[in-house]
């Protein structure tokens, strides 16, 4: 940071004439003082970058006129320099907000890198992250082009997961613009490797297939229950994996991640079909036909989940899991206090199952509110907003209280959503559903190269409404819009958050294992 103004504090300032003289042929801008009360008048008098404070001065001490600056000005970045290396004094500094904190005697280069660290570790880290990511594009291009099967696809995702969170901090927009692209182009050739797989896996016609919806807790969690410890699994409804990246930070203050998996969402990538499956591990279709009372279709009336409990509950039995467990729904905020309150009686149990259902309700409100679209513009703000939430919501003091009484935890997922742009016409009659990112029903019309159609949904195991109807998906950032009135149902919904089609962001989803730390 070129020309940064800088003010020195320490009462034997004419000592470190050196020292300001190095910096000032670097370049920078250097006022000193001998004593904490001019300091302060000087930092209300003119604007600084930074400041270098002696810690041990007569009157006002460095402590003192520390927390004075930090009451007036808050993000003006203050290095404290002491001779003292007692514990004490480090702690009461750090509490105070230091930027750093420096062991006299100092030489020229601690200072430099001192700055650097406080003014340019933005601009410097970007440029950082800017050059690696030039280095991995094309490698990771060609691995994109490749040959890729569910786990190769599983891991092009979390790289590029990983990327957007570091460039996202870039001052160089024109790099987000190349990684968005490379985004793009993965999700394409993702939709085609699952139209070419997805009924293979489905139907069992290979062994080289994913975790799904209905095989998840089977393979994963089912295995875990024969301990004596105590299991909290908690899905956080619409959870994409970016989302869990942003979250994990605050969840690591209390646990570690022992494994950080993903599996694939079955189709259509929404609550009423990926959700039952988990619950009941069964396909739509084998739901309907075993458990009808507990099935309910796209015609009929009502949540569409209602029976998750009675389906989780007949899983178990199906599997010989004899187990205490207990299943709650958050649906808002004061189920969620109620929860917390419950918590204690929870812990003789082997599993708990703690459905939260706020993010999907703000991937809904954000459709239909326009302060909520404005305060999640973007990718960014969308995981930004996701973060805040979390922190002020009671699953975070629930996260909080299980670390403490040593439970292990799962967070995971039913589906993602990906921010939709592109339309994609279609035509149905008034029976069919009217999900953005995709359609069944009879005498659907439609390009077919825009769109993934299963003829019999049988072949995926989805449930028919009628022995015409057909299901079709969107594919990469598209969304099915009517001709009537085209312009303005496009205009309300390009660059919303949906779900229920064929993306990365809404397949490939978190299922993650933790202990307490």
């Amino acid at each position: 940071m070129d020309g940064a103004k800088i003010l020195w504090v320490d009462d034997e300032i004419g000592m470190l004439k050196a020292h300001i003289l190095f910096l000032e042929q670097k370049g920078y801008e250097v006022k000193t003082t001998n004593n904490g009360a001019d300091a302060l008048e000087m930092v209300r008098s003119e604007p600084y970058d930074i400041v270098f404070l002696d810690e041990q001065m007569p009157g006002l001490s460095g402590i003192e006129t520390l927390e004075q600056i930090k009451e007036d000005f808050p993000g003006l970045p203050v290095v404290m320099i002491t001779k003292s290396e007692e514990e004490t004094i480090m702690e009461e500094a750090i509490g105070s907000k230091i930027s750093d904190y420096l062991i006299k005697p100092v030489n020229p280069k601690q200072i430099l890198l001192s700055l650097k660290k406080n003014l340019e570790n933005k601009k410097l880290v970007s440029e950082k992250t800017t050059s690696q990511y030039q280095q991995a594009f094309n490698p990771l291009g060609m691995k994109i082009s490749g040959d890729l099967d569910h786990s190769e696809w599983a891991d092009i995702y979390k790289s590029l997961i990983r990327w957007e969170l570091e460039l996202v901090k870039s001052t160089d927009s024109g790099i987000l613009e190349i990684l968005n692209m490379q985004k793009q182009e993965a999700s394409a050739v993702f939709a085609k490797f699952i139209e070419n797989n997805y009924q293979n896996w489905i139907s069992g016609k290979t062994t080289n297939r994913p975790v799904l919806s209905h095989t998840l807790f089977k393979e994963k969690l089912f295995p875990r229950l024969n301990s004596n410890k105590t299991i909290f699994l908690i899905l956080i409804d619409n959870l994409r994996y970016d989302q869990w990246k942003v979250i994990q930070p605050i969840i690591e203050q209390n646990f570690r991640v022992v494994s950080d998996h993903t599996f694939y969402s079955i189709l259509p990538t929404v609550t009423q079909y990926a959700r039952n499956s988990m619950f009941a591990g069964l396909l739509p279709a084998e739901i309907e036909r075993k458990y009808p009372q507990y099935w309910l279709g796209e015609d009929d009336e009502g949540t569409k989940n209602q029976f998750e409990g009675e389906l989780l509950d007949e899983y178990l039995k199906r599997y010989g899991k004899n187990i205490k467990y207990s299943y709650t729904k958050v649906l808002n905020l004061t189920v969620g206090k109620k929860l917390v309150e419950n918590l204690p009686n929870m812990m003789s149990n082997n599993l708990n199952v703690i459905v939260y259902n706020f993010v999907d309700m703000l991937s809904h409100a954000r459709t239909e509110m326009e302060i909520i679209r404005e305060l999640a513009d973007d990718e960014a703000a969308y995981r930004s907003l996701t973060l805040s939430w979390f922190e002020h919501s009671p699953l975070k003091g629930i996260i909080e209280y299980l670390g403490e009484k040593g439970a292990e935890l799962i967070i995971t997922t039913d589906h993602g959503s990906i921010r939709v742009n592109d339309p994609v016409k279609v035509l149905g009659d008034r029976n069919t559903n009217t999900n953005l990112r995709y359609k069944t029903g009879k005498a659907l019309q439609f390009n077919q190269r825009e769109v993934f159609e299963v003829k019999n949904p049988h072949d995926i195991y989805l449930p028919r409404v009628n022995v015409s109807s057909s299901f079709i998906f969107c594919k990469r950032n598209d969304f099915f819009a009517y001709p009537n009135n085209y312009n303005h149902y496009v205009n309300y919904y390009r660059n919303t958050f949906q779900h229920g089609g064929i993306s990365l962001e809404e397949m490939i989803i978190p299922y993650i294992e933790l202990k307490p730390k």
